[in-house]
């Protein structure tokens, strides 16, 4: 049993039994510690068992339902403020069966000699009876009932509010306040000691120059905010009289009576709101006490939606400042580029989007989701980018970048993992390489509009593949056209609530297809569909066009680092020898290109110790001429041999010198470079 609070010399230890008989009960309420005592009568009348009470008023809470109790509060807390000595009021609880019962409380409060409460005590009875045969004195009628029902449906709504605005649409739904028969709502926000007029009355009651005043103006909702009391205001005389500055403005909307309130959250105004009548003659106790219990209701869910807006602002802040202040101008390429923050709150996501620029006219897209919703997941997104465009500026093949990335992930010390595309695109050839880390597949938009969904094989996320020991992440290459548009984006682009994910990627083809052609038009579509959808999740995207007026026109050059032990870099240099040689209008001859081209890597990688780098370029002069130069670090020179009884090796130079209109090795500091040319047309 929890500690029984002592009781002051003027309340009985033990209640007289009077008390009792006449169904009334009593507590005693320590305001320092919050306990409350409450004697058996009193469990009686809550219709709580005394194993369920622990001293607290808040495990009475499954009797007191919500919109009664924050109305106790109101009363309760306006008396301690203003200095009263008692109060009381009327409220329902609901009892063990499920009935409701109307119940009365009388409290006094005990004050120390500073004028501070420190204990209220008081008595509370079952009033059920009482009512039933006095509703109408009491004012506890059908209308009564009615606007109860007003104010508690209001608090229901205003508690699904997110942003200000939220709770001014609330508010002003014709379901809402107009049912307490108001013609309009005024309401202020308290900013840098200014009071903000964030929503006025009826169309044509704005008043010039109150958009903004101050709080020692001579104004309802100035007085309220400095007194911290609610305003009641019975008569269009009682208004002219104690603020003809404002009526002067209003006189003509005949309005007869208002209720301005002090909006107060953590004892201190955030703002007022004010409730404008015609044809109402004053108001009753209980209706002052259903609005003083709005007032407070409002003044909860604004502090909560000022809350979310500022810490929405902040995290969106700072998720702008780890992207890339500005997307670099890259030579035969078009990009477009887009953020949108989660709608509301601290739903900041850890998407990202880069664009590297790489040497030999070629440029890396990555589009990326750190998993959580959080700051934390934006700061580990901004460490990965920055490693993600160190390790691809490195000149490491993409496979290599993405391992790379998730080992550093891995050793970040989080528990995060993240998914990732990252593509490389030579805008020469239009070879383009995609690595793909648990990530939706890209798309790609041909010039005539036409859709497709890249089939791009993954390997597993950023940081699990380094923890499991499955850093192998495939290389899926094609080929970019002039005037075709590669869209990388992240989930919360094609995620709906409760749709498949398959369903949200043919939808967004669907859109791709339709969508305007121009790539910035395209990128803000795409984004207003996210924004009609409502937009519970961040969505980042990058569209990357190749220009058809840049693609090559008889030459061009192309470099690759093929690293030892990398058979996937071997194979994608190939590629992209083939690419290039077809590209560059020598289709005829792209199988000896590619053959010689590829004897020679080999030939660099089996006998160094080091990587190799192949080039391949168009010589202009009195004929067109392809040139393959691939180097190495090793000074020793080639030579011609025969091959041996196994016709293993030594047929490498052998292919070269016979297939090669001319070949050749030059000593290149440590050292040297094989090289060939090809006549072509």
């Amino acid at each position: 049993m929890p500690p029984t609070v002592s009781l002051p010399d003027d309340w009985p230890a033990h209640p007289d039994q009077s008390l009792a008989l006449n169904r009334m009960g009593s507590f005693d309420w320590d305001l320092a510690t919050g306990q409350m005592h409450l004697d058996e009568a009193g469990h009686e009348v809550f219709d709580v068992r005394p194993e369920e009470y622990d001293g607290r008023p808040e495990s009475l809470a499954p009797r007191v339902p919500p919109a009664e109790a924050t109305r106790l509060d109101a009363l309760v807390s306006s008396a301690l403020k203003s200095g009263t000595e008692s109060y009381g009021a009327y409220f329902r609880i609901r009892c063990r069966d499920g009935r409701m019962r109307w119940t009365h409380t009388q409290g006094r409060v005990l004050r120390d000699p500073g004028g501070r409460p420190y204990r209220i005590i008081g008595i509370v009875r079952d009033a059920t009876e009482e009512l039933s045969h006095s509703a109408e004195r009491l004012g506890l009628d059908e209308e009564r009932r009615r606007q109860t029902s007003v104010v508690e449906g209001t608090t229901a709504a205003l508690a699904h509010a997110r942003t200000v605005q939220d709770v001014i649409d609330a508010l002003s739904d014709s379901r809402g306040l107009d049912r307490l028969g108001t013609m309009g709502m005024v309401m202020g926000l308290v900013e840098s000691g200014r009071i903000h007029l964030v929503a006025e009355g009826p169309a044509g009651s704005y008043v010039p120059g109150t958009r903004w005043t101050r709080i020692d103006e001579g104004y309802p909702m100035s007085e309220v905010v400095r007194s911290l009391q609610p305003r009641f205001i019975e008569s269009a005389q009682e208004f002219a009289e104690g603020y003809p500055i404002l009526w002067n403005q209003i006189e003509n909307m005949e309005i007869s009576a208002a209720a301005y309130l002090p909006l107060i959250a953590q004892a201190r105004p955030i703002g007022a709101i004010g409730l404008l009548y015609q044809d109402k003659d004053g108001f009753t106790q209980e209706e002052r006490n259903l609005l003083v219990a709005l007032g407070s209701s409002i003044a909860q869910s604004l502090q909560r939606a000022m809350l979310l807006e500022q810490e929405h602002d902040l995290a969106e802040g700072l998720q702008q400042a780890m992207l890339p202040r500005r997307i670099p101008a890259v030579p035969g390429a078009q990009i477009a580029v887009r953020y949108r923050s989660a709608r509301m709150g601290r739903d900041i996501g850890g998407d990202w989007y880069d664009v590297i620029p790489l040497p030999g006219g070629r440029v890396g897209a990555v589009i990326g989701d750190v998993q959580g919703h959080d700051t934390h997941a934006a700061a580990v997104m901004g460490q990965l980018r920055i490693v993600l465009r160190a390790y691809a500026a490195e000149g490491h093949t993409p496979a290599t970048v993405m391992a790379r990335a998730s080992v550093f992930l891995h050793e970040l010390d989080t528990d995060r993992f993240a998914t990732c595309t990252y593509a490389e695109a030579d805008l020469t050839t239009g070879v383009l390489q995609i690595v793909r880390a648990g990530h939706i597949d890209p798309l790609l938009r041909a010039p005539n509009g036409d859709c497709r969904r890249l089939s791009v094989e993954g390997g597993m996320p950023l940081g699990l593949s380094a923890e499991f020991g499955r850093l192998e992440y495939p290389v899926t290459t094609v080929e970019l056209d002039p005037g075709e548009t590669l869209l990388m984006c992240t989930d919360g682009l094609v995620e709906q609530p409760g749709a498949d994910l398959d369903d949200g990627v043919r939808l967004l083809t669907s859109l791709v297809r339709t969508g305007p052609g121009e790539l910035h038009r395209l990128a803000d579509r795409l984004c207003e569909v996210v924004d009609e959808r409502g937009g519970d999740d961040d969505m980042a995207l990058l569209l990357l066009r190749r220009r058809s007026e840049d693609a090559p026109r008889g030459g061009g050059r192309l470099q690759q680092h093929v690293a030892q032990s990398d058979p996937e870099a071997l194979a994608s240099a190939r590629h992209m020898i083939g690419a290039a040689v077809r590209a560059w209008g020598a289709r005829d001859r792209v199988d000896e290109i590619e053959l010689v081209a590829d004897e020679l890597m080999v030939n660099a990688l089996m006998h160094t110790d080091g990587p190799a780098i192949v080039t391949l370029r168009v010589l202009t002069g009195p004929e067109r001429r392809l040139r393959v130069e691939v180097e190495d670090g090793s000074s020793a020179l080639p030579r011609r041999r025969e091959a041996g009884e196994s016709g293993v090796s030594g047929r490498g130079l052998m292919l070269v010198d016979r297939i090669a209109d001319v070949w050749g090795v030059e000593s290149r500091g440590s050292g040297k470079c094989v090289w060939c040319e090809f006549v072509v047309s």
